[in-house]
């Protein structure tokens, strides 16, 4: 049985009650649909609904940002990968680990209460690619948050208490691989998350629950049942073993009403075990918040052999299609291709390489299908072959930002290929391990002293403006601001902010760790700051082999930067 235990000195729960005292921290949908708008709270996960991660303060500028300074740095107590989106209301940071949610005074740093979730012992066994948490919500006074046994919980947001608490229903189980890492999106009152877990051969899903309650509302499935559209995309019964994990969260548009969610791969690895299309894996959806229906979908990559999830946040934003103005959604997807699509009905309008690839010879605009080449073909066939990009993607989990100022968006990608053998595939069991063990595969990379890059890319085109190379890639997620400076971490820890013109770095420090984590801006009465936390983990750190990253030690730290002549 899992039991939270929970830690508030009097002290700090008559600060936090005093910080709060008369003030709104209750939201609502409004609240939350004006998170762009009102950057002296943080409340949406990725800084708004659109998921830009952009903000329009400007006090910290190109020519004063050499200055910044820690204003205070927390210990997160955690070893594990540290990968959360610090939310921000009312002066107090909420921040998650797998096993903890805590809640911080933004100006002092000071612990005002903790809440630690133990799970059962097999629960960490269990779980396939990363002990993590991303982050939590926030709506009408509770800390909403996934924990890694598929239950969903509401915290009091003044104390820690527990409010309410929900087991995802059966066939959920962590025995059979099911694990939810991602932040929940709260849309309307509805509380919609995601699953991690396919490697072990699950049936994937989004699902939503009651806000106020915690009661479950729908399940939407991303790997059809027999007689369902979709399954004819599965040879015989190999989607029985299909996976379709949501394990990042998406994005909201309030006036089309519709939830965008990234969909992650099918499983096993091995394509030869499940021939054809293999929907509804590796795809976008846009779902109804209120009920899971899916209004429409597009497929990145059919029949995928090489873990090319399409988990990665679909951005919202407004460029221009034949030049004129149009809303869209896009994903630099881990396959190496970049997609814009009518944010309406999902029409493919752009699809263009921004890391090398090289199994597709680019996208067909008509169909939205790869151009399959020789090398996707052999790796298919069983032979082996050099890939571009790896296994990790051109990007990973981490997320882009988009900067309305400039219509570009801001990229943290992985310079890296793979040797790819897919031998015979064994007898595959639902809810057994299915994915990474069914091929072979080296690590391949052309110069070992630039294995990625920060890039500003074109949505259009592809094409980088400029890029900034680094001796491992970033896993960090990466923030824009109306002064056109772009913030992101390094896995060797340091926390930097670079010129958006140029991709110059401007500004550097050292924190104690690396830096897998999601960096946000804030102001509070009237000065700017900048909150991430550091602390190294995840899959790549920890099975990449990467050189640079030996002497990184772990160590989960939450900090906040501020202006130097700043009290």
């Amino acid at each position: 049985m899992r039991t939270l235990r929970h830690a508030a000195s009097l002290m700090s729960a008559l600060a936090l009650t005093a910080a709060v005292t008369g003030n709104a921290i209750a939201q609502s949908a409004d609240d939350l649909k004006n998170d762009e708008k009102t950057p002296g709270d943080v409340l949406v996960y990725g800084m708004g609904y659109s998921g830009n991660r952009y903000s329009p303060l400007t006090q910290i500028n190109k020519n004063n940002v050499k200055t910044l300074v820690p204003k205070w740095a927390f210990s997160v107590t955690d070893n594990r990968g540290s990968e959360t989106f610090p939310l921000l209301k009312d002066g107090v940071i909420y921040v998650n680990s797998h096993d903890s949610t805590v809640a911080v005074d933004a100006m002092t740093g000071k612990q005002m209460w903790r809440v630690e979730h133990e799970y059962p012992p097999e629960t960490l066994r269990v779980v396939c690619c990363g002990i993590v948490n991303r982050g939590a919500a926030i709506y009408n006074g509770k800390i909403i948050r996934a924990l890694m046994d598929n239950h969903i919980i509401a915290l009091d947001a003044k104390t820690g208490k527990e409010v309410w608490n929900t087991a995802s229903p059966e066939p959920v189980d962590i025995k059979n691989g099911y694990a939810m890492t991602g932040a929940p999106l709260v849309v309307n009152g509805v509380v919609v998350v995601g699953v991690a877990g396919a490697e072990y051969s699950h049936r994937g899903f989004l699902e939503g629950y009651d806000a106020e309650t915690g009661k479950h509302l729908w399940r939407t499935y991303t790997v059809p049942a027999k007689g369902e559209p979709g399954y004819d995309t599965w040879e015989g019964d190999s989607a029985l073993t299909g996976g379709g994990s949501s394990w990042v969260t998406g994005t909201y548009d309030p006036e089309l009403d519709l939830v965008y969610w990234g969909i992650g791969n099918p499983s096993p690895w091995n394509a030869r075990a499940r021939k054809g299309d293999n929907l509804f894996t590796n795809s976008i959806f846009a779902v109804r918040p209120k009920t899971g229906e899916r209004v429409w979908y597009y497929q990145t990559s059919p029949n995928d052999p090489f873990d090319y999830d399409a988990v990665q946040t679909p951005i919202i934003g407004t460029v221009k299609v034949d030049g004129k103005p149009r809303k869209v959604v896009m994903q630099a997807n881990r396959n190496g291709f970049l997609y814009v699509l009518d944010a309406k009905d999902g029409k493919l309008l752009a699809a263009n390489a921004f890391e090398k690839v090289n199994w597709a010879d680019g996208v067909d605009l008509k169909t939205g299908r790869p151009k399959f080449n020789q090398v996707y073909h052999d790796a298919v066939a069983g032979k082996n072959v050099t890939v571009w990009p790896s296994v990790s993607g051109g990007t990973n989990w981490q997320h882009a930002s988009f900067s309305p100022k400039t219509s570009l968006l801001y990229v943290n990608t992985i310079h890296v290929g793979m040797t790819y053998e897919a031998p015979e595939p064994p007898k595959l069991v639902p809810g057994k391990p299915s994915g990474p063990g069914t091929v072979k595969r080296t690590t391949v990379t052309e110069d070992p002293n630039v294995r990625g890059f920060l890039k500003a890319i074109d949505p259009m085109t592809g094409k980088a403006k400029w890029a900034t190379p680094y001796k491992s890639p970033n896993f960090s997620s990466v923030m824009t601001t109306a002064s056109n400076l772009v913030f992101t971490g390094v896995m060797t820890g340091e926390f930097q902010a670079l010129d958006g013109d140029t991709g110059k770095v401007l500004w550097s420090f050292q924190t104690p760790s690396g830096i897998v984590g999601q960096p946000i801006a804030w102001e509070k009465d009237g000065k700017e700051y900048i909150t991430v936390i550091s602390g190294i983990g995840g899959v790549y750190a920890q099975k990449a082999g990467d050189p640079n990253l030996v002497n990184v030690p772990a160590g989960a730290s939450l900090w906040t930067f501020g202006l130097y002549d700043q009290k």
